[in-house]
């Protein structure tokens, strides 16, 4: 684990943001993006492969994971944090990197493709093409899921987390093998979701969020879990046409997040974009 420091303008004037990252592998750079309520952590079944390509590095987002808020007058927003993950980018050295995320990861990947910023782009189940009753449902599914996480205390959390049944009462929202995700990472990621000091105003920001433009002149992939139980795979079809270009895959018996579920295949996706 790392971490980088560096400024981004804002109204009250310049504040500092500080992000958390893990950095493997050598070749072109590859950024990878979580989603809302996760960690860095959820890139970890694909890190060992991606990393054998390139010069990969999993961030918390601001205010997930290790990663702390921004600054007081930020908001967690689109608007503010793909240009902070561009400044990112700037302090790490890596110019123009691939990008791969998942659900809100996802979204902010396709940004950064949409602002030129990146030169692929990956995005499994990205948000921001739910109707509206898709986004209250997925908006309200994560609520609760917040809400068991903060009141559950932490044994109860341990003793779920050592049984199949239990990892599966936790995270089969999100996983459509949860027993393969091990004990130790369950509680890490659940304790992840209950810590993540920006949840509610990422939520917020997002509430009236659509994707509706274009991402062209970019290698574009957009990836969806044939059992994805948050963002219902029909979405894909409404990315592919706002982003005519986009190569659209199945993920076969894939949840929300794909990467635990089958990691040599979502590794493949991503390795294909970026070549």
């Amino acid at each position: 684990m790392a971490e980088v420091s560096f400024s981004v303008p804002s109204p009250g004037g310049p504040g500092t943001v500080t992000i958390s990252y893990e950095r493997v592998g050598s070749g072109e750079p590859l950024l990878l993006l979580h989603g809302i309520g996760h960690h860095r952590q959820a890139w970890d079944p694909v890190l060992e492969i991606l990393a054998a390509e390139h010069d990969v590095i999993a961030v918390d987002l601001p205010g997930f994971g290790r990663s702390p808020a921004l600054p007081d007058g930020l908001r967690h927003d689109l608007s503010t944090v793909v240009p902070a993950l561009g400044a990112l980018c700037e302090a790490l050295g890596t110019e123009r990197p691939h990008v791969a995320g998942n659900s809100l990861g996802g979204l902010l990947a396709l940004e950064l493709g949409r602002e030129k910023l990146v030169r692929s782009v990956t995005a499994l189940s990205p948000g921001g093409f739910w109707s509206p009753a898709e986004q209250r449902y997925a908006f309200a599914t994560l609520l609760a899921m917040r809400q068991g996480a903060r009141l559950l205390p932490l044994p109860a959390i341990e003793r779920l987390s050592g049984s199949a049944a239990g990892r599966f009462a936790l995270t089969s929202t999100i996983y459509a093998r949860p027993w393969r995700r091990s004990p130790e990472a369950v509680v890490a990621e659940t304790l992840a979701l209950r810590n993540a000091t920006a949840f509610d105003a990422t939520l917020a920001a997002g509430r009236y969020l659509t994707f509706q433009d274009d991402v062209p002149d970019l290698p574009v992939t957009v990836a969806w879990g044939t059992r994805d139980r948050l963002l219902l795979r029909r979405q894909g079809i409404r990315a592919k046409h706002a982003i005519p270009g986009a190569r659209l895959v199945r993920l076969p018996g894939c949840g929300h997040v794909p990467m635990n579920d089958d990691p040599a295949l979502v590794a493949r996706v991503i390795l294909d974009t970026c070549r």
